[in-house]
């Protein structure tokens, strides 16, 4: 199957999950599983939240901040790829003065 998620309307989310700023995405939603092209605005975060019953991969298209993944901060710039298992907790940050964008896959794991 092919996505054209350009074609998907933009949503914006302000405060994801507890974070700062807006979260802007477009997302394609198949009742179980997520694809993500997200957009992450200069200093906006997606906050600290706990994978249950899924995981989550995001591969960084532009940009750079941070990933706060089980309690540790690590840098993240284009090109870098996070996962986050089942179970574990993390958080978005852009802590720089550009947008963070990404894509990102959001699999059921039951």
């Amino acid at each position: 199957m092919i996505y054209h998620l350009q074609n998907e309307t933009p949503e914006v989310m302000p405060r994801f999950k507890g974070g700062e700023g807006d979260f802007i995405a477009k997302i394609h939603f198949d009742g179980r599983n997520k694809i993500i092209h997200g957009t992450l605005p200069p200093k906006a975060t997606i906050g600290k939240h706990t994978h249950e019953g899924d995981s989550e991969i995001i591969y960084i298209l532009k940009g750079s901040g941070s990933v706060f993944c089980d309690g540790e901060i690590f840098p993240l710039a284009a090109g870098d790829c996070h996962y986050c298992p089942e179970g574990h907790t993390h958080s978005l940050i852009n802590d720089s003065e550009e947008d963070l964008v990404f894509f990102a896959v959001v699999p059921v794991q039951k």
